[in-house]
């Protein structure tokens, strides 16, 4: 990592060849493999609009469209390994990835608790009583987030670092000498994981339930392959943000050393864009089960 200068509060650094190359490639595949997964689901999701499930799997759709806007710049940005374009779009760009996961994360969390609260109640789904109330849901949810969230974001991000001088960008680490921040990233960290832990290890006892009902047919039910899509959630957040949020437990005190290190573990965190591409096997499971991968 080559830095420009010394200061804690106005580190600049260039990425070195490996880590360009990396980080090219792996937000290449999310931007491709991104827009392939939305467009397929275009056709997939003639389902049920009134499935509070399948309501809350279109919006974490239309979070993975937004995120995916801002694709092109991150590539631009470390191909060039400079930033030549406006000081507000890097905190926008740089910004977005981080309100991407969390409110995928969100949006995740109740996909899952939807799916387990029918497994225990045995019930099909959980639906709206009209398409309005579905409608409304929707819009309370991204209320909050656009109210409650990104006005502070767009005044406090990078706030700190808009003084500096240099063409590059996404090098907001500074934030974190700020105590309240630093409390605010252990906070989440904690959180993230509080809930995540808990998922999965539901996933896997009813993951396990249904394999001893069926015993040897389990892989001729709809069932079972319903657990599969909500297992593969699961497994997202296992994969994509668990690791960042570990690595970030160590990054927050040492920030002025790990720059390239943190790029690479959020860019794992785009892969999250690819999870539709779990629903693409449905019908190759030899079963046809309509709506079933959705509620």
């Amino acid at each position: 990592m080559e830095y420009l200068n010394n200061s804690s509060n106005s580190t600049h650094w260039k990425f070195t060849l490996e880590y360009q190359v990396a980080l090219v490639s792996m937000y290449s595949i999310v931007f491709v493999g991104g827009i392939v997964s939305m467009a397929l689901m275009i056709n997939v999701l003639k389902s049920n609009i009134l499935s509070v499930t399948t309501m809350a799997v279109l919006n974490l759709i239309a979070v993975h469209l937004l995120f995916l806007l801002t694709v092109p710049f991150r590539i631009y940005f470390y191909a060039t390994n400079s930033w030549k374009l406006s000081r507000g779009l890097c905190r926008v760009v740089s910004g977005m990835i981080h309100a991407h996961m969390y409110i995928a994360f969100i949006f995740y969390v109740i996909i899952l608790v939807i799916r387990y609260l029918n497994f225990f109640k045995r019930r099909d789904r959980v639906e709206f009583h009209r398409k309005l109330h579905a409608l409304l849901a929707s819009v309370a949810v991204w209320a909050v987030v656009l109210i409650g969230v990104l006005p502070p974001f767009a005044i406090k991000y990078g706030d700190s670092e808009d003084k500096m001088r240099g063409r590059m960008c996404f090098n907001f680490g500074g934030e974190l000498e700020k105590g309240a921040v630093a409390s605010l990233n252990y906070v989440i960290i904690a959180v993230v994981m509080l809930v995540t832990l808990p998922l999965a290890c539901c996933q896997i006892w009813i993951f396990s339930q249904v394999l001893r009902k069926y015993k040897t047919s389990f892989s001729q039910q709809q069932e079972f392959w319903a657990q599969i899509k909500s297992l593969s959630f699961v497994l997202v957040m296992l994969l994509c943000f668990v690791p960042y949020h570990l690595f970030r437990i160590y990054y927050v005190s040492h920030h002025t050393s790990l720059q390239n290190e943190n790029e690479v573990f959020l860019a794992v965190t785009a892969f999250s864009c690819l999870d539709m591409l779990t629903f693409m096997g449905r019908n190759a499971y030899g079963i046809r089960c309509e709506g079933c991968c959705l509620t």
